[in-house]
């Protein structure tokens, strides 16, 4: 069992904005409008606050993730992502969680935690609608979308349900 002692300064910050990192891989792979955005953003949020373990390291990100959101804190401003290279940045930020995770947390901390990134980016995924006119023709999950679940489920090591 770990937690926050157990991580450095920059460490613990990868880990506490990585669910919404999750969400927001998803959200640059395929980006639509701002209602697009928000919606997906929102579902990353409701993520970040449903940990799908009592483990201590989850529950300790978590608020410290919504305490974060609640301060209006910038995740896109924290990481320095530019326009072009964002999802590059994104994806070395993913395979630097999942080297902490697998350094210090414990193998079922890790596991859970890279489930909940999943979810995390599922839900965000899930959230709205992409193309089509006024909702009709458009689908649920893109395409992008779909291909950077899988990279991330790659990175991560978590096997599709």
């Amino acid at each position: 069992m770990t937690t926050r002692s157990d991580y450095t300064d920059e460490e613990w910050a990868a880990l506490r904005r990585a669910p919404l990192v999750a969400g927001l891989a998803v959200s640059l792979a395929d980006p639509g409008g701002p209602i697009e955005l928000t919606k997906e953003t929102l579902a990353a949020l409701r993520a970040v606050g449903a940990p799908p373990a009592h483990e201590p390291l989850l529950i300790e990100v978590s608020q410290a993730g919504l305490a974060e959101a609640q301060a209006r804190h910038n995740v896109m401003k924290e990481l320095g992502l530019k326009g072009a290279t964002a999802r590059e940045q994104i994806v070395e930020e993913l395979y630097r969680v999942n080297e902490i995770l697998a350094a210090k947390a414990t193998p079922d901390e890790a596991a859970s935690f890279r489930g909940w990134m999943v979810q995390a980016a599922e839900d965000a995924a899930a959230a709205a609608k992409e193309g089509g006119f006024l909702g009709i023709g458009a689908t649920r999950i893109s395409e992008g979308e779909t291909a950077m679940l899988a990279r991330l489920r790659e990175i991560l090591g978590v096997e599709p349900d």
